[in-house]
């Protein structure tokens, strides 16, 4: 019993901070244009991880893209800047975006 509540308790411990970012880019209107695993007017979060993996500047490129919008980089599309969003809640949103699988 006890380690079905340690097992329980971890899981809950890695699911939460993932919840909590994907939480924050609902708030912030950002799944208007992208879902998690498929393209709607901008790319999937999955396919904007995938395409930045490796990469050492991604998170300041994406950050930079949150806040003041970007175009090119997923066809002809541009993404506006999110209006409302703050420094840290960019940064913790392209955190999390690069961790989507």
């Amino acid at each position: 019993m006890k380690r079905l509540v340690l097992a329980l308790a971890a899981t809950i411990a890695v699911a939460a901070p993932a919840m909590a970012d994907e939480a924050l880019a609902k708030a912030k209107k950002c799944t208007t244009c992208h879902a998690v695993d498929k393209t709607k007017v901008g790319p999937s979060y999955q396919n904007i991880a995938k395409k930045y993996a490796g990469k050492a500047d991604a998170e300041a490129k994406l950050v930079g893209v949150i806040l003041k919008g970007g175009t090119g980089s997923f066809g002809a599309v541009p993404m506006p800047p999110s209006a409302g969003v703050s420094d840290a809640e960019a940064k913790t949103l392209a955190t999390w975006i690069l961790s989507v699988k």
